[in-house]
């Protein structure tokens, strides 16, 4: 039997679904001439902490422009999280916890 390969779609609605169980405040950044490229696919705040992240699946990396800009969100002191299917689990506790990603372990 093939295991089926997941979409980053179905990341991103993982993500969300967490989001409203920890209450944070999320909105998905749309993509447009007025906007920068690479920011996060989904921007949250949660009990005051900014939040970014980005979303991958079936070993896809970020460009290094999403690496500069969760690069960025660390440096501010907010949360900069590349999640996907191998890690989904853990997000609660990178959210809440103290523990960040490396942004450069996905490479």
């Amino acid at each position: 039997m093939v295991a089926k390969k997941v979409t980053e779609k179905w990341v991103k609605q993982q993500v969300v679904n967490k989001l409203k169980e920890l209450g944070a405040y999320y909105f998905f950044p749309v993509a447009n001439g007025y906007m920068s490229s690479g920011v996060p696919d989904i921007i949250a705040c949660h009990r005051g902490l900014f939040v970014g992240i980005e979303c991958k699946a079936n070993g896809n990396k970020p460009t290094a422009l999403q690496q500069k800009h969760l690069r960025d969100i660390s440096i501010a002191n907010g949360k900069a999280l590349l999640v996907d299917e191998t890690n989904l689990d853990m997000l609660e506790f990178y959210i809440k916890g103290k523990q960040t990603f490396n942004v450069d372990d996905k490479k």
